[in-house]
């Protein structure tokens, strides 16, 4: 794998390269993506096959404008509006696809998800591509699936290796988390994955909230209860609790070597080593098993742009658990909350 800055000669080579049938690594405002030519069958297999991803989920199509959009979906009032409002930016609307439009990303369904990117390198990856003769691409975050997604060119480098071969450097992600997912193919507002765009700013173009999930939604990128997780085992609790939880965590380690040394048989046992545990949360815990805490930022948005970093960098400190407290109430919020839950439900 090559990572090379973003200049022209790179972007040039990168939309050959997906022209060609290729993986590139492409960063946006919300995270790194794994980039292929969506109307290329081979290009969008090499994405499901590297990220291990299941056939059946589909991907989000990323285009250069409205009208490019128009190519592959068909746009109502509501899906125009939004698009006006809020693109370029991290908002994907799923509307049906249009007749004809390649199917290669849409994991089966009927309807097609696209995203105009905000992210500079991304728009002119997008407008030469286009140049060439593409009309849109393919670009889930680029990792293993069901891991924590990549905000830095070496986050992608770390996960994916030779597996692609070149990665443009925009930089680490502004937004930091994934997209906000809106489904306009039934005719109504339905928000099935919280992102960068709350529900407040979406409310005040539809004129309400979007609805809930329902389920007859149609599948969509990371809507999983069980995703975006690290390596080491995740624990998601009210701040109050995590000093109770350290010494709870530091007993059983305790308790357990008390047992080993009370059994006749057994060979007197080493002393208990504590576990090593790393918090991340807004006050440093009192606790003995806490081996590494990470300060947690105090507003939504520097939040989001740091936790895929944080997680990633608590992951290489041989910790056993990893603690973190939950975040406040409030829309502001939402989407912090759905991957840190979704990525402790994978423990």
């Amino acid at each position: 794998m090559r990572i090379a800055p973003a200049d022209a000669a790179a972007i040039a080579e990168a939309a050959r390269r997906l022209r060609a049938g290729e993986v590139v690594g492409m960063p946006t405002e919300t995270v790194y993506g794994l980039a292929a030519d969506a109307g290329n069958a081979g290009g969008v297999a090499s994405i499901y096959r590297i990220k291990g991803r299941p056939a059946d989920h589909p991907l989000i199509v990323h285009v250069l404008d409205l009208e490019q959009a128009r190519w592959w979906g068909e746009f109502d009032a509501l899906a125009e509006g939004l698009a006006r409002a809020f693109w370029p930016g991290p908002l994907t609307l799923i509307v049906r696809r249009r007749a004809g439009a390649p199917a290669f990303a849409c994991g089966g369904e009927q309807t097609v998800g696209l995203r105009c990117p905000a992210h500079p390198v991304a728009r002119a990856l997008m407008a030469e591509f286009t140049r060439i003769g593409g009309h849109g691409i393919a670009a889930p975050s680029a990792n293993r699936f069901g891991r924590v997604s990549p905000t830095r060119a070496e986050h992608v480098a770390s996960d994916l290796g030779d597996d692609v071969g070149l990665v443009l450097d925009g930089g680490p992600c502004e937004v930091g988390l994934e997209s906000t997912i809106v489904d306009l193919s039934r005719g109504r507002p339905v928000l099935l994955r919280p992102g960068g765009i709350d529900a407040v700013r979406l409310a005040e173009v539809l004129g309400s909230a979007p609805s809930g999930r329902d389920a007859q939604a149609p599948r969509a990128s990371g809507t999983l209860a069980a995703h975006y997780a690290p390596r080491t085992p995740l624990e998601l609790i009210d701040e109050a609790a995590i000093p109770q939880r350290l010494r709870a965590l530091a007993d059983d380690r305790s308790d357990g070597a008390d047992r080993a040394a009370g059994s006749a048989a057994a060979p007197r046992p080493a002393p208990a080593v504590p576990p090593r545990i790393g918090v991340w949360s807004a006050h440093r815990p009192d606790g003995p098993a806490c081996a590494h805490w990470e300060p947690m930022p105090p507003d939504a948005a520097a939040v989001a742009r740091a936790m895929y970093d944080t997680l990633r960098r608590l992951d290489t400190l041989g910790l056993d658990r990893l603690i973190v407290g939950r975040v406040p109430a409030g829309p502001e919020w939402d989407a912090v909350r759905d991957r840190l839950e979704r990525a402790a439900a994978s423990f």
